[in-house]
């Protein structure tokens, strides 16, 4: 099987709210900014970035935005934070990784936001960046 026939599947915690991916994500990252450290009740925020072509949704979701970024998605009923998709037609779409049915399906590959990274993670031997992976480049 092809890594474009790969399907995995997902959702809220109390099933309302459904996805799944066809092929392997774009790129894996964690965010250490302080609306992703907020929003996953945690220090950092774990996604998978996959073509929003190849995700399909079923349920309905909230929404909500702090920045212009676009909105960020939600199950109403129990509150899981499932997505990020920037403006309407991004092509590309930002799935939490603990939002999967299964665990051990990726690894990351860089940290955003890594001035705020906590210091008891140790060294991830990933890339970083001091913020958006887009903006300036990883510090090594």
């Amino acid at each position: 099987m092809s890594g474009a026939e790969i399907e995995r599947q997902g959702g809220c915690a109390c099933a309302q709210v459904g996805f799944r991916v066809r092929g392997e994500p774009l790129r894996i990252g964690i965010c250490h900014c302080l609306t992703c450290r907020k929003v996953s009740g945690s220090a950092f925020n774990l996604f998978a970035v996959f073509p929003a072509d190849r995700v399909t949704i079923e349920g309905e979701m909230g929404a909500w935005s702090s920045t212009s970024d676009g909105p960020r998605r939600f199950c109403p009923a129990c509150g899981s934070q499932l997505f990020h998709q920037g403006k309407p037609g991004d092509p590309e779409i930002e799935i939490k990784v603990g939002a999967f049915h299964a665990p051990n399906l990726f690894a990351p590959t860089y940290e955003a936001f890594a001035p705020r990274r906590e210091t008891w993670l140790g060294d991830l031997r990933l890339k970083r960046y001091p913020g958006n992976r887009t903006g300036p480049g990883p510090r090594e």
